[in-house]
């Protein structure tokens, strides 16, 4: 099954991100005046194996698709301020970029817990 589907409308700069389960589909449209920027990095996450994001960038949402481990769908995180790199937040979780490594943070454990997972880009 696709997760993820994405059409671009160049003329009306537009974004439609279809995100499919089993048992239904939701979409999210997007509109920007600036062109809508999709990019897919993969990451070498150690033992937790390979993990593919997608970047959503549509000002003025930034947005990151991730697959985090043991849920059932890639989550779709949002962009919160940050003191250096890019910070996205869905739920309990954050994901955390700088330079060509990323962090996965569980913001239930101490404030001084370690990411749950440290990845760099392949």
């Amino acid at each position: 099954m696709k997760l993820l589907a994405v059409i671009s409308c160049f003329t009306a700069s537009c974004l439609l991100v279809n995100l499919a389960t089993a048992a239904e589909s939701g979409t999210i449209e997007l509109h920007s005046k600036a062109k809508i920027e999709r990019t897919q990095v993969s990451y070498n996450c150690g033992s937790a194996g390979n993990l593919a994001v997608s970047y959503v960038n549509a000002d003025p949402n930034f947005l990151a698709l991730v697959p985090v481990p043991k849920q059932t769908q890639p989550l779709v995180f949002a962009s919160v301020i940050s003191g250096s790199g890019a910070r996205y937040a869905a739920g309990k979780y954050v994901w955390w970029v700088k330079g060509s490594s990323a962090s996965l943070y569980d913001t239930t454990l101490s404030d001084n817990a370690p990411p749950t997972m440290t990845c760099d880009a392949s």
